[in-house]
């Protein structure tokens, strides 16, 4: 992230210090004092040293002594500096990938089922709040039309937009139409909006013929359509362990206003997700947000850890946590990437099961 460029840099034994701060309040989040890092880590320095290495790492904003503690707590700057420079994650086990796979790895059970056992899994896993959207297309376009005579002036049309998604409408024409002229008209339009938008269909939809500019004007109309439904819909689980995941009751209370007015949200989910990335490779990229990171006021007591599932190019959605800012951010990241690429295998199946299948209507 552009603000990594701001964190002062420490020396190397500060850097081990604020690490031993960070994961030792993330175990247990009550003040750190010097005896307590010598004793529990292997600094091989004295506590003297230590005092006035924390000393430096309180006068930087990296940690900070509340209530006249004798310990010290990381800040939310602290943190940042923690996952941005020093925070190695480590694959998930043998046994944690599988015992997810078998509960993520498949849609047998239907796209909204998918949704909540994912949300729950991770909820469990990391033991805080989730959040999971359903697959969307970022950016519908036309890819193919079909015209199929029916019976005296009705036709169907069967269109399929470059998500994979499938439409199908009855058309009423103005007299019989043979199914050899549909499949030419078909042809002109195919031709014609190939990787299109709704406006840009209508605009090269302008100088064809009578037929094709009334299939082009509808296709149009039901990509708009497709666009303007687009409302990102939030599957979470976990608000019963938001509780007794905060060291304090403002903090919790603030995760589940978070939770329950979506507000900000979805505002962070478009920010994060949208403009899509260039491409489906960036998909997988775990975004941390801590803190707000001095933009979400709202957030200033929790982090979330996101990560986009699918292809850019096609259809994607996000998956992630909401926690306090003492979040076990290794394992949260290393969990929420191994769900999200999991996410991304199932929806790249059925992509193409759906681009297949698009010949075939159901009428």
């Amino acid at each position: 992230m552009s603000e990594e460029r701001h964190l002062p840099n420490l020396s190397s034994r500060q850097e081990d210090i604020l690490s031993c701060i960070v994961q030792a309040y993330s175990d247990k989040p009550e003040p750190v004092g010097s005896r307590h890092l010598v004793e529990n880590f292997q600094l091989n320095i004295s506590s003297a040293t230590v005092r006035n290495e924390m000393a430096h790492l309180e006068d930087l904003g990296y940690i900070a002594a509340p209530h006249r503690s004798a310990g010290r707590v990381p800040t939310a700057a602290g943190f940042r500096y923690f996952v941005r420079r020093l925070l190695q994650t480590r694959s998930l086990t043998r046994g944690e990938q599988s015992h997810i796979s078998e509960r993520v790895g498949t849609l047998q059970s239907g796209m909204e089922q998918w949704m909540r056992r994912t949300a729950a899994l991770l909820a469990r896993s990391i033991q805080t709040a989730s959040i999971v959207t359903p697959p969307v297309s970022q950016a519908n376009s036309f890819k193919h039309v079909e015209l199929i005579s029916i019976q005296g002036r009705l036709a169907l049309m069967v269109l399929v937009l470059n998500s994979g998604s499938v439409h199908q409408r009855m058309l009423t024409l103005a007299e019989p139409v043979p199914q050899a002229k549909l499949g030419e008209a078909a042809k002109r339009v195919n031709e014609t909006c190939a990787d299109l938008g709704a406006r840009q269909v209508r605009l090269r939809s302008i100088n064809l013929p009578m037929l094709e500019r009334e299939v082009a004007e509808l296709t149009a109309e039901l990509i708009e359509n497709v666009d303007n439904n687009r409302a990102r819909y939030i599957y979470r689980d976990g608000l019963s362990r938001i509780m007794d995941s905060f060291a304090d009751e403002e903090g919790a209370q603030q995760a589940i206003r978070i939770l329950e007015e979506r507000t900000v949200l979805n505002a962070l989910l478009t920010e994060l997700l949208d403009p899509l990335p260039p491409s489906p490779s960036d998909a997988a990229d775990v975004q941390v947000v801590i803190a707000g990171d001095g933009r979400y006021e709202n957030l200033s007591r929790t982090s979330v850890v996101l990560s986009r599932y699918g292809d850019p190019d096609k259809m994607s959605g996000a998956v992630g946590v909401l926690g306090p800012t003492h979040i076990n951010y290794g394992h949260a990241i290393s969990t929420v990437r191994y769900v999200s690429n999991l996410m991304t295998n199932v929806l790249a199946t059925l992509y193409q099961d759906n681009v297949e299948d698009a010949g075939q209507p159901n009428i």
